[in-house]
């Protein structure tokens, strides 16, 4: 996944590069991002009446970016007008905007991948918002430019038709067992998955459990997370080597003969939130940012089974003694492409279908 957003910022910037554009200039309502005083959502509200409205891209589910507008929208009266797709496509699109000198979005949701390309082609805004204290440590970049809203923790899921409880893995050692021949599938695109778990794992040791767990008991590869948490629902996949903790915990929710664990190490990738650094909408893309980070917010993406970010909200159960390893955006993009080669040679080309 990774090694996609480097691909798009590489042919973005040959086709716009000539054009010498200035988008990281500063501009002059650049201080009420920083201020972080007792009236800042007074004093934000009071601007964003004035604008009216804000302009949010985001890679959120329909469903779910739906419930936060809403929600946002009712506390303070203010519109959100929404543009909606996958998040290598709302880095995209900011970038071709930005080079033809349009600057029609205000807050910006993808994967914390994205958010850190549009960091370094300086298209997003420092902001100091009260609220960022509250969110993990780990998962909050030391430039301010975005801020985590919650985290997607990856999992192994199971149907519990095909599996029983006493049969699970411990460990991921336990995977080598002749048992799972057959019975495992995994996520095309979790390179930066794969990435961070070889590395806590070591990284000989981590590409040699994979080289094994191929050749000893094969893995379906399949594209997309919601399908491979579908195939366990229906038993086709009966264990998921990596899946959202939230699908399968709402889909058990809804009766599906499904159920979920934690193998350590425990790896988490954040989504989050980023304000443009030419909003034309400055204060109510702030008021939204901060509303989104706020415990408030974090409620809302807590109730839809995401891990959210702030330390205010317990996590999971099954999660309360994990120690998360959270990947750091910056490091993955250096690395894409070193860990999207390995994990196609070892896994996704050795793999079944």
């Amino acid at each position: 996944m990774n090694v996609a957003i480097n691909r798009v910022i590489a042919i973005l910037l040959l086709a716009i590069g000539s054009a010498g554009f200035a988008w990281g200039q500063a501009r002059p309502d650049v201080p009420i991002a920083l201020y972080d005083g007792p009236d800042r959502e007074q004093r934000l509200l009071a601007g964003a009446r004035q604008e009216g409205f804000l302009m949010f891209y985001t890679s959120l589910n329909e469903q779910n970016m739906t419930l936060l507008v809403s929600s946002f929208e009712k506390k303070y009266g203010i519109k959100v007008r929404t543009w909606r797709s996958g998040a290598d496509q709302v880095l995209q699109r900011m970038v071709i905007e930005a080079g033809a000198g349009r600057f029609n979005v205000d807050t910006v949701h993808p994967g914390s991948g994205e958010l850190e390309a549009l960091h370094r082609e300086k298209l997003l805004q420092p902001v100091n918002s009260p609220h960022h204290k509250n969110l993990f440590a780990a998962a909050m970049p030391a430039h301010r430019e975005w801020a985590p809203t919650f985290l997607s923790v990856w999992v192994q899921g199971y149907n519990t038709n095909a599996i029983k409880k006493e049969d699970l893995p411990k460990s991921y050692q336990d995977l080598l067992n002749p048992k799972w021949k057959g019975k495992l599938g995994i996520e095309a695109g979790n390179d930066d998955w794969f990435g961070k778990i070889v590395t806590e794992m070591g990284e000989q040791k981590g590409l040699t459990f994979f080289r094994d767990l191929v050749a000893a008991n094969g893995i379906s590869v399949r594209k997309g997370h919601s399908l491979l948490n579908n195939l366990v629902v229906s038993g086709e996949v009966p264990f998921a080597v990596t899946i959202y903790n939230y699908m399968p915990e709402y889909s058990r929710k809804q009766g599906a003969p499904v159920d979920w664990i934690a193998l350590e190490p425990v790896v988490a990738r954040a989504n989050g939130v980023g304000v443009a650094r030419k909003a034309p909408h400055p204060y109510a893309a702030l008021l939204f940012y901060d509303f989104l980070i706020s415990d408030e917010g974090q409620k809302l993406f807590a109730d839809r089974e995401y891990v959210p970010a702030t330390r205010n909200i317990q996590l999971p159960s099954k999660l309360k003694n994990a120690s998360l390893k959270i990947i750091d955006p910056a490091t993955a993009l250096d690395q894409s492409d070193k860990w999207n080669k390995a994990f196609q040679e070892i896994v996704v080309r050795r793999a079944g279908p």
